[in-house]
């Protein structure tokens, strides 16, 4: 938005969002539609003066939408000129030229040096040109798209290269290029003015391929051959030549690179310019009379912008639009206008959305804080009309404890989809930045026992599509299209077995363990779960212990030596296997759950013997054993054998985590003093900061070990490290540790589910809403107290009585 004020004097120009410049104020209130695929914005102007005021307000209109029913994995596609894939660093970079006053900034370039690579590209998404170098947030992120993904020109071009020139880097030797040909040459930056040369001579036209690249990223500059043109391509734009090529031909290729836009030219003669992204070829532009139409050429969607306050102007600009209100506004006036913009598939319905939602612009405004409100008193409301359960009341006199618990319920809110999964309301994992339709096994378990709460039936229908996919070969699926996404977890037994738990402890639905999930009962699957570490026995460290192998990507991500046998998981294992037990207890097996209990025993003592002192716990390697320092080991230990510590050993994790994790209003999720720290920059699972749940699950540890007076002197101070109201998938440490924001580098997200944990361990850790196996023969009360925290009122948990004595499923005997 752009907007000036003009007086006598002249004008000034300023920003928007309640700030002042030159005597007026602009006010903007986003609301994005309940159910409905609109969003309303509306402005008001105030003229402060004591004089008369005439005042512009220009909006921009763009809206580069499309229809896609394929891509939605972890990196998801999103449309681009050249077509719909992932490309994450453009996006960021193009959504930051939408700030006023920078819509002139550059995007096409990024920072760093990349690996010039002749023929076959390597598949984006792993954005490492080496898969040997650091694993640092802005640089690594694996491959994790859905299966239906196609990436546009994935083999090399056919024919040969000569006198390649790259900014510094030269290769005059000629190199013959076929379908799976590879060359991987030096690494260079490209920088504002680098000059890209080289001879090509086709063998043959007809196909598509790539003859150079820069770098692997999606936004990397690209130069390839589609029949017989050749076509460039940088940050989400592609281009392609105005004039052929001949097979059998030397062809001079020359590229040119500036901060704004490429430039190829062949044989000495422009062929082909990069445009603004507002000026993409995808999408056109019309003003039909009232409203602003935009069409995208790739797919069948269109987008439609309306006006509640008529504008003086409304004009086409690239392929979007700008409308403009020349206000007269006297002394303390205020003036307001709406703006509607609609979007879907069918263009009259798409075209009367927009229409009837500026018409009636205030009601819709207004109507969609009301559905919030609604939404946000059903989630503590039994019987209500949106959830299938609901949420406790907190009372308490602790205003930040208070926070804590409120806003990680409104964390879960802000996550809840309708839409994304055509089987159930859905939880989604993160957003905006990455995976839209993706659920994350691991991430459900940080506030499970608050999804059975809420949602008992949406989690029931989730859990069966969860354990019919293949659970050891991905981190979770795509609740869209249904498939697996990305590579396996470590943590996936543990966390689908606490989501059957909480699932069977809150609503007592012990049947639920005799349904089909894929081809076996969820009761097998829950035995195969609690085994699971027996099927890793046989890796080199042999004993007692799982091996989860020596892939960093399985367990934290970022942490290269956290391989092989840890203790956190392992003490997973034994406390699902504790868990079991009490389930084949209540369900009359007594002999089957000695056994099991057994089992837990001798796992419990192994990872004992991992401890290494002073709070922190060994890695074991096949050659080798390490010590290491990270708040997973912690907390897991921590959840599942605080009964098994001595005092010795309690004491000392505690201090660890006082002295060496927390850190102002956050923590780090791995100590700055240990030895890996300088090779694990993310500041989700590494040094840098914390993963949006490890607060809570801190807190819920330090409960465990007997110090609830610090587990709640860690959820009173989260609020204060939320950013944008709520906690990202990284919180960062900056200011030296003292203050958390949301990550403003590299792959995180803005929003995730995990911050939830804050919330669950205010519910698990200080008031011991625990249910479990252990609890189903136990008496529930609705009302739970606790002395100088508070009560919790309204939980929703199966009595026992209900529960009753007999057998109510059948498990692996």
């Amino acid at each position: 938005m752009r907007w000036s004020a003009r007086n006598g004097c002249g004008g000034s120009r300023g920003a928007y969002g309640g700030r002042k410049a030159a005597g007026v104020t602009v006010a903007t209130d986003t609301r994005l539609a309940l159910g409905d695929d609109l969003i309303l914005w509306r402005v008001a102007v105030t003229n402060e003066r004591a004089e008369a005021a005439t005042v512009t307000v220009s909006q921009d209109l763009f809206a580069p939408v499309a229809h896609s029913e394929t891509g939605w994995g972890w990196l998801y596609s999103v449309p681009w000129n050249g077509g719909d894939y992932h490309d994450y660093h453009s996006l960021e970079r193009v959504r930051a030229t939408t700030r006023p006053g920078h819509e002139d900034d550059p995007y096409l370039l990024w920072e760093g040096a990349r690996r010039v690579r002749l023929g076959r590209p390597r598949p984006p998404g792993i954005q490492r040109d080496e898969d040997a170098v650091a694993m640092l947030l802005e640089s690594a992120l694996p491959r994790h798209v859905s299966q239906d993904v196609v990436y546009p020109h994935g083999e090399a071009a056919h024919g040969t290269v000569r006198a390649l020139r790259v900014g510094p880097l030269r290769h005059d030797g000629e190199v013959e290029l076929d379908r799976d040909t590879r060359v991987d040459l030096d690494a260079v930056e490209v920088q504002d003015g680098t000059e890209l040369g080289f001879d090509f001579r086709p063998a043959t036209l007809g196909h598509a391929g790539v003859i150079l690249t820069h770098g692997n990223h999606p936004d990397s500059l690209q130069c390839g051959l589609d029949g017989d043109r050749l076509w460039v391509a940088i940050c989400g734009e592609r281009e392609y030549a105005a004039r052929p090529v001949t097979a059998g031909t030397w062809h001079r290729i020359e590229i040119s690179v500036d901060q704004h836009q490429a430039v190829l030219r062949l044989d000495g003669r422009e062929a082909a310019r990069t445009r603004h992204w507002t000026a993409s070829p995808r999408w056109v532009s019309k003003v039909e009379g009232d409203v602003v139409g935009i069409v995208d050429r790739g797919s069948a969607a269109r987008a439609f912008y309306a006006f509640d306050g008529v504008p003086s102007t409304v004009e086409r600009r690239g392929f979007g639009g700008r409308a403009t209100w020349t206000l007269e506004l006297a002394p303390g006036e205020t003036r307001t206008f709406g703006v509607a913009c609609a979007y879907g598939t069918d263009p009259a319905a798409v075209a009367a959305a927009a229409r009837r939602a500026a018409a009636g612009f205030a009601e819709a405004h207004e109507a969609v804080e009301r559905g919030w409100r609604q939404l946000w008193s059903n989630m503590f409301k039994p019987d209500n009309d949106d959830f299938s359960g609901h949420l406790p009341t907190l009372h308490t006199g602790d205003r930040e404890l208070a926070r804590a618990y409120y806003m990680g319920a409104l964390l879960v809110l802000y996550m809840r989809n309708l839409t994304a999964s055509r089987a159930e309301p859905t939880f989604l994992t993160g957003g905006p930045r990455l995976g839209p339709t993706t659920t994350f096994y691991w991430d459900h378990t940080e506030w499970s026992r608050m999804y059975a709460l809420l949602e008992p039936a949406g989690l029931r229908a989730w859990l069966l599509r969860g354990l019919a996919q293949p659970y050891d070969e991905a981190f979770g699926f795509d609740v869209r299209g249904g498939g697996p996404l990305g590579n396996n977890y470590a943590s996936n037994h543990y966390s689908l077995f606490r989501l059957v738990e909480h699932y069977v402890g809150v609503t007592g639905d012990l049947a639920f363990l005799d349904e089909l999930a894929g081809s076996v009962t969820v009761g097998a699957h829950l035995e195969r779960l609690a085994y699971g570490w027996r099927d890793r026995q046989t890796r080199g460290t042999g004993g007692v212990l799982a091996d989860f192998g020596g892939d960093p990507w399985v367990l934290l991500e970022c942490v290269p030596n956290y391989t092989n046998a840890v203790a956190s998981f392992n003490a997973a294992y034994a406390g699902m296997l504790r868990s079991y037990a009490a389930l084949l207890r209540h369900l009359g097996d007594a002999t089957k759950a000695e056994r099991v209990m057994s089992d837990a025993a001798a796992l419990a003592a192994a990872v004992g013997g991992l401890y290494a002192g002073g709070g922190r716990w060994k890695v074991r390697h096949p050659d080798r054993s390490e010590t290491i320092g990270h708040v997973l080991d912690f907390g897991l230990v921590a959840a599942a054998l605080h009964a098994d510590l001595d005092e010795r050993v309690r004491g000392e994790m505690v201090s660890f985590v006082t002295e060496r994790l927390l850190s102002g209003d956050w923590m780090r999720a791995l100590a700055a003093d240990d030895p890996i720290a300088p090779h694990s920059d993310r500041p989700d699972h590494g040094a840098a900061g914390a993963f949006g749940a490890w607060p809570g699950v801190t807190a819920y540890g330090l409960a465990k070990l007997g110090r609830r007076d610090l587990a709640l002197g860690v959820l009173r101070a989260t609020p204060r490290a939320a950013s944008g109201a709520l906690w990202g998938q990284a919180m960062e440490l900056v200011d030296g540790g003292r203050r958390a924001r949301v990550a403003e580098r590299g792959t995180a997200n803005r929003d995730s589910i995990a911050g939830a944990a804050t919330a669950e361990a205010v519910l698990a850790g200080l008031f011991g809403v625990e249910p479990g196996f252990e609890s189903l023969s136990e008496d529930r009360a609705a009302t739970v107290d606790v002395p100088d925290i508070g009560s919790l009122t309204g939980l929703n948990l199966a009595r026992s009585g209900v529960l009753g004595a007999a057998p109510q499923a059948t498990l692996p005997r």
